[in-house]
Order: C-alpha cells, then sequence, then structure tokens
C-alpha cells in the first residue's frame, strides 16, 4: 500500500481537523485551534491561495498532513494519525513541505516541543535546534542543499 501525497483540497478539510484533534502530542481540540484562528473558513480561504498543505493517503484514505507558512518559511504543523506512524507518512509529508520552501528560502525553521517525540524525529530528518522558546518549545532550522556541498 503506496503512499500518495498530494495537495490538499477544500474537501479534504473535515479529515485535516480530524486528524489534527485525534494527535496525543501537541494536542489541540477543535475550540483550541478556532482560538488560534484556524478554522475550516480560514483552511480554505487559505487553500484558494496557493500550495500550503499537503496530504498523505494510503488507499484513498488521509492518515496524514503537512502545512507550512509561505510568507515566514515555516514548516507550520506536521501530523500523522497514530496507526500510521512509523511508516515514513511523516518523512514524506517533510520532505514536501521542505521542498517547496526551499524554493524561496535558504534557510526554513520550525518550533516543536523539547523531549517530544517529534524533536527526535526532525534531529534524525537533519534539522538542527538552535533556540529555545516559551512554553517548552525549541526552534528548528535546515539550510538548503547547494549542488556539490561535501
Amino acid at each position: 500500500m503506496p503512499i500518495q501525497v498530494r495537495e490538499a483540497r477544500e474537501t479534504d478539510i473535515g479529515e485535516i481537523f480530524a486528524i489534527r484533534t485525534s494527535v496525543a502530542e501537541n494536542h489541540l481540540s477543535l475550540e483550541q485551534l478556532a482560538e488560534m484562528g484556524i478554522t475550516s473558513d480560514a483552511t480554505a480561504g487559505e487553500l484558494a491561495q496557493g500550495p500550503y498543505l499537503w496530504v498523505a493517503e494510503i488507499d484513498g484514505v488521509l492518515v496524514g498532513f503537512s502545512m507550512v507558512r509561505n510568507e515566514t518559511g515555516c514548516v507550520f504543523g506536521l501530523f500523522v494519525r497514530a496507526d500510521h506512524q512509523g511508516r515514513g507518512v511523516g518523512r514524506l509529508l517533510l520532505e514536501k513541505a521542505e521542498s517547496h520552501l526551499f524554493v524561496k528560502f535558504d534557510e526554513i525553521w520550525l518550533e516543536t516541543e523539547i523531549g517530544s517525540r517529534a524533536y527526535a524525529f526532525y534531529e534524525r530528518a537533519g534539522w538542527l535546534p538552535v533556540e529555545k522558546r516559551d512554553r517548552g518549545l525549541m526552534k528548528f532550522v535546515k539550510a538548503r542543499s547547494v549542488a556539490g556541498e561535501l
């Protein structure tokens, strides 16, 4: 069962929110997301403005997503259903987000909770922890590879 990664469509929004609210680490409810301005309507509006959100599906079922902030070079979110973790879904979604951002930025960034599974995942993917932030978060950066670098 191959993993397919594609741009998200408006019809995916319900499943994207279901995935986001299903995770144990960095869990947020629909209400908490709405307080942050992350709603179905806001997501639909951003989708209409161009690529920033990708989904991974297996046999037509959404199992994860990644999203970026095009204006800041930030990987804003990456979430995979618990029953599909450890199968390469997150890696493919991260690679999609990175390649998209590296078209415009030489260095990209993200934040994740110190000591989380995500923290170790990003380190394994070549991200460098550079700055402790508020609320127990760490800022990570990754630089674009230059052809011919050793």
